[in-house]
């Protein structure tokens, strides 16, 4: 028996995104997030992000639907059946990263990242970073054009581009990689649990500036970054069967 759910629809700035709005909206209602069952995203893996974070407190489910590119955190778009796709959708919750950047200038920056928190050089020389785990230092100097701590739902986002390991979903781990590492020569990173509380110190900050950028949010020119888990934080994703998050990952790695 299909359940009648109250829908919020919400749509990147695409014009397909948009059209798809109005076209599911016209076929199944449309009722302000607040008052919604489930939120239904229509764009790119970015739009869903962007949703995931602009909603959390509200803790309703998101089911999303591919109108943008990759769409790896999205189900496929199609208008008809969409109440029977929801009451079988499986929930995959996830828990995002918490980081604090501290710039040069003395102001912080905190944020939340789903996939991943990165530190990137912003000029022409290579950055130097220095990484400690638990307050313990662990390298003294990574000369490379960054660094990331990657959440296992955002492995294969930014973190496999970068060489970094497929983590499962379920997996109790974060994935710290290296961009582009030039001393120590082809370092890759490491696999840290997920309570492990990463800080990052920038060598030279002035010299060699910094960014570090947590789902989009950036701060400039970083002095030191910490990054942990926020287990205190949940999202809800919602997949249609045997295409969530653990067989997508899977399926990745066989490509």
């Amino acid at each position: 028996m299909t359940t009648r759910k109250k829908i919020s629809f919400v749509a990147s700035n695409a014009p397909v995104a948009q059209a798809s709005c109005t076209e599911l909206a016209a076929r199944y209602g449309n009722v302000p997030i607040d008052q919604a069952d489930v939120i239904v995203a229509l764009g790119g893996d970015g739009f869903m992000l962007a949703t995931l974070h602009d909603h959390n407190k509200l803790g309703i489910p998101v089911y999303g639907m591919n109108r943008g590119t990759v769409g790896f955190m999205m189900n496929e778009f199609a208008p008809h059946g969409l109440l029977q796709r929801l009451d079988r959708a499986e929930e995959a919750i996830i828990h995002p990263l918490r980081m604090r950047a501290h710039c040069v200038d003395g102001h912080e920056v905190e944020a939340l990242a789903i996939n991943e928190v990165s530190l990137l050089r912003q000029g022409a020389q290579a950055a130097k970073l220095r990484i400690l785990v638990d307050g313990k230092l662990r390298m003294k100097e990574l000369i490379c054009d960054g660094a990331l701590v990657a959440t296992p739902a955002g492995s294969t986002a930014y973190n496999y581009s970068a060489h970094g390991p497929i983590l499962p979903i379920g997996a109790e781990i974060l994935a710290l990689t290296a961009v582009a590492a030039f001393r120590p020569r082809r370092w890759r990173g490491a696999l840290l649990p997920m309570s492990a509380k990463v800080r990052f110190e920038v060598l030279e900050a002035r010299k060699r500036p910094v960014s570090a950028v947590a789902d989009g949010k950036e701060a400039r020119e970083v002095k030191w970054v910490e990054i942990e888990s926020a287990p205190d934080i949940s999202h809800r994703i919602l997949f249609d069967p045997d295409h969530g998050l653990e067989e997508r990952l899977i399926s990745e790695q066989f490509q």
